[in-house]
């Protein structure tokens, strides 16, 4: 596992969660088959996966709203090459709501899209996903040769498997964590997963 070591038998309960689950290893199949560099399945898919197994009614993949593909190119930065490689996944299970962005080129939208001044260029996977905005939902994995899945939890796969929500600070705000936290409503999705506000004092 990249990141920073966690305990192997919580890692393998994670992995063992996302096995139970056909759906999102043929997710894992068909991004492993379509060859994008340095791909990776994260975000809300593993926390809605993880968290309606255990703390909700059970997982439905009709109710996911999107599927986040994260992957490196630096040699293409445009947004074109989101639109093509989320296009080649549609072809491949058309079913699916793909959702990919090159982390090597988040720099160059960052700004625009959420505002703030300039952000420094991720370096790697693992830089990108030390960014995303949640604890439970900084973790993403991805299919090795021979099936084996590689998990990627710069803060380990705690907050994920305990059911915990909160805020990752590197670079979403306290004001944008609450809007965030408003907007999805984990509390009502999932009523025993404990919540961390963020402190408005800390944005």
């Amino acid at each position: 596992m990249t990141g920073q070591p966690c305990g192997t038998a919580r890692v393998e309960a994670l992995t063992d969660l996302m096995r139970s689950q056909p759906w999102i290893m043929r997710v894992l199949e068909v991004v492993r088959e379509a060859d994008i560099p340095d791909a990776w399945v994260g975000a809300g898919v593993l926390r809605d996966l993880v968290w309606d197994q255990v703390y909700g009614w059970g997982f439905v993949p009709g109710r996911v709203r999107d599927v986040d593909i994260a992957y490196f190119d630096l040699g293409d930065l445009s947004a074109g090459n989101d639109d093509s490689v989320t296009g080649d996944l549609y072809r491949r299970w058309p079913e699916v709501p793909w959702e990919a962005k090159n982390q090597a080129a988040v720099h160059t939208w960052y700004p625009d899209r959420f505002g703030g001044g300039p952000v420094p260029a991720l370096t790697s996977i693992h830089d990108a996903v030390r960014t995303w905005p949640e604890t439970a939902t900084a973790v993403a994995a991805r299919l090795r040769p021979h099936d084996a899945i590689e998990i990627c939890a710069p803060f380990g796969v705690d907050d994920l498997l305990d059911g915990v929500w909160r805020r990752n600070p590197r670079r979403v705000s306290a004001a944008q964590s609450l809007a965030r936290l408003a907007r999805q409503q984990p509390q009502r999705r999932w009523p025993s997963v404990s919540v961390i506000a963020p402190e408005t004092d800390l944005a």
